[in-house]
């Protein structure tokens, strides 16, 4: 089985840590006897020599020894080492010719003895088979012998990527898959085979799709219902570590399923909606909780009116089942203010449930749990009492200011707890950023003029050896220049700091002080000619705020537009634009960075707001940009759990340009 491995010269080959020389120890531990050891082997295979899906020389020099394994019946979970092999040959050049060189290997395997090898080898043979009218006749071999469901599933699959990977042969194949889509065959048989249907072929789908599907599922889940018994949600305990194994679907099958029908769909929203309605009023919990994570992947893809889908959603928090509850819940988090139409169920489930206020990771700071967070971010006022109790208790939340800022002034009661909780953070503690940077971004949020003596105290008291004690220092300075207000020492404080690594954000708070643009100018002029783009972009904010005193800055503003960093040229742009007025030179840097990368598309429609009449040549941009059904960052792969949010904000900054409303003229060009 390892013949040979001695003589290969592991130490000169690479994977994603350095040298493969411990990969002979990974190969010998996929044959070990010991459970544990071949897992760890396993993890270690992907984890290294295949690090997120990447493909080194060892993972090459790998492959033999992977083949021999597969082939040895003496060797326990070859399904699993299968699917590794068709993995590191899937998509990637060099390693897809070294399997088709060993592409007989799968044909041997797709009739193994082990259902979980002939499942895992199906897709070999689809991809490394360069034979494909052979390839067909072996399909329909195994469909016509097959009896495991689960290989029955991964063939029909198979059939399906045959289509789009050897058109020529798509008639052939179609008359194999669609019988597969009828009776007198198994429910989830039928849905993989209209799922590779509506991949491959949708004009042979039939005109009753979703009521079929719907139908479908329900077969699916009696059956399951009346079959041996799965696992069920109260199985896991309701802890943090069950929540987390509750976000995973019970049903890994049954949520495939439907993830291959949703993605297949794509643009056919309006029948992904009834899909989903279908899915969401089933009477299974399991059916209903894969609804609910389609319905995410809905919301994040695709802009329109989602309150029917999103009500369904939040119907699902009343349900007994575990995991259902907390699916609903972390999908609705996702949404902020879209979240509004369930805000009832969200609310009434944090009335119910005070066990789940928050959340604690481990070896982290505490959290604020679900559905008590996606209440807040819906802008409900009813969170802010709860959040009031929170803060009664031992440790603030470590998201709570980011929370409270989508309530508004509605979250204004809980300034003087906030206030009271800075006053006691220790100055000098390995816990003062942890329990000082949650509170100062909720008051940031508030701009809580009342919180300046707690704020001075930490900027004054603060030793220098203090764990993130930069962090602390801006964001306190932050807040500063959010409350606005010249008190009595916050001047000098932020003077003192000019000359610091937090120098633009201390000039940011003095000139909203005191608009002094000789005071603040130098320091800033210093970030632009550095070499830290973090530092750049801050500065270029404040100077766009100290405007035309700032023409001194043209120079480096002019460098800063034609930066590698998408963000930094944006910046730039909007800095240069209020220092000089200059729109010939800023409307192409904004037209490229918004074509070229979507996320700072927020970022530049902010400018072409604060530049009015001046942005009209890129209306187009605009206006196209609102009569396009999908997200943006979709478009970019984003499924970022702020995506949905971003996107929001990018269609009411574009409305802006459109209806000629005045946005600000401050930090708006530094916002996603």
């Amino acid at each position: 089985m390892f013949t040979g491995i001695d003589e290969v010269d592991w130490a000169s080959l690479r994977h994603a840590y350095g040298s493969a020389e411990d990969v002979p120890g990974l190969l010998r531990g996929l044959a070990s006897t010991d459970p544990v050891e071949r897992a760890g082997a396993l993890d270690g295979m992907y984890g290294a020599v295949h690090h997120e899906g990447l493909v080194y020389d060892s993972t090459l020099a790998c492959v033999p020894f992977l083949f021999a394994l597969a082939t040895d019946e003496e060797v326990a979970e070859r399904g699993e080492l299968v699917e590794f092999l068709v993995s590191i040959g899937r998509g990637h050049g060099s390693a897809e010719a070294v399997l088709r060189a060993g592409a007989e290997v799968f044909v041997a395997l797709a009739g193994d003895r082990d259902p979980g090898v002939r499942r895992a080898a199906a897709e070999g043979l689809i991809r490394f088979l360069d034979q494909p009218a052979r390839v067909l006749g072996l399909l329909r071999q195994r469909i016509t012998a097959e009896r495991d469901d689960r290989v029955l599933l991964a063939l029909v699959e198979c059939l399906g990527l045959f289509v789009r990977r050897y058109p020529a042969h798509a008639t052939e194949a179609l008359d194999t898959l669609l019988p597969l889509g009828v009776p007198p065959y198994d429910p989830g048989l039928r849905l993989a085979a209209l799922g590779q249907l509506a991949a491959c072929a949708p004009d042979l789908l039939p005109a009753d799709l979703v009521p079929t599907v719907v139908g479908l599922l329900g077969e699916r889940s009696e059956r399951r219902r009346s079959g041996p018994r799965a696992r069920d949600d109260n199985d896991c305990p309701d802890t943090l570590a069950g929540r987390l194994r509750r976000l995973r679907p019970s049903d890994e099958e049954g949520a495939q399923l439907v993830r291959t029908l949703h993605t297949a769909l794509g643009e056919r929203v309006a029948d992904r909606i009834a899909l989903l309605e279908g899915q969401l009023t089933a009477p299974d919990s399991t059916d209903r909780c894969n609804g609910v994570w389609m319905s995410a992947g809905l919301f994040r893809e695709w802009r329109g009116d989602h309150s029917a889908l999103v009500a369904l959603v939040g119907e699902q928090l009343g349900a007994e089942a575990y995991r259902l509850r907390d699916a609903a819940s972390s999908v609705l988090g996702e949404l902020f203010h879209l979240a509004a139409p369930a805000a009832d169920h969200l609310h009434a489930l944090v009335i119910a449930r005070p066990d789940l206020w928050t959340e604690r990771w481990e070896r982290g700071a505490p959290a604020l749990g679900g559905g008590l967070k996606s209440l807040a971010r819906s802008g409900d006022p009813r969170a802010t009492p709860v959040l009031a109790e929170v803060l009664a208790g031992p440790v603030v939340p470590d998201d709570l200011g980011r929370v409270i800022v989508h309530l508004g002034r509605s979250a204004a009661p809980l300034a003087p707890a906030l206030r009271h909780r800075l006053g006691r953070v220790p100055l000098d503690s390995p816990e003062t950023s942890d329990r000082a940077l949650p509170l100062l971004s909720a008051l940031t949020a508030l701009a809580d003029r009342e919180a300046v003596p707690e704020v001075l105290r930490l900027l004054r008291g603060m030793p220098d050896g203090v764990r993130s004690r930069q962090r602390v220092v801006a964001s306190s300075v932050r807040a500063l220049d959010a409350f606005g207000v010249v008190a009595e020492g916050v001047v000098p404080v932020l003077r003192g700091l000019l000359d610091s690594e937090c120098a633009g954000v201390a000039a940011g708070a003095l000139w909203s002080l005191e608009g002094d643009a000789s005071a603040v100018l130098p320091p800033l002029l210093r970030a632009l000619a550095g070499s830290d783009g973090q530092r750049r972009r801050v500065a270029a904010e404040v100077l766009a705020r100290v405007g035309v005193s700032a023409r001194v800055a043209s120079d480096g503003l002019a460098r800063m537009v034609e930066a590698e960093c998408a963000e930094e040229r944006v910046a730039g742009a909007w800095a240069l634009w209020r220092v000089t007025g200059d729109a010939e030179r800023v409307l192409p840097v904004l037209r490229s960075a918004w074509t070229g990368h979507p996320r700072v598309r927020g970022a530049a429609a902010a400018s072409l707001v604060g530049m009015g009449a001046a942005g009209t040549p890129l209306r187009d941009l605009v206006e196209a940009e609102l009569a396009t059904p999908r997200r943006h960052l979709a478009r970019a792969g984003g499924h970022g759990s702020q995506d949905v949010l971003a996107d929001e904000r990018l269609l009411g900054r574009c409305r802006q340009v459109v209806t000629g409303g005045e946005g600000t003229q401050e930090r708006h060009a530094g916002e996603g």
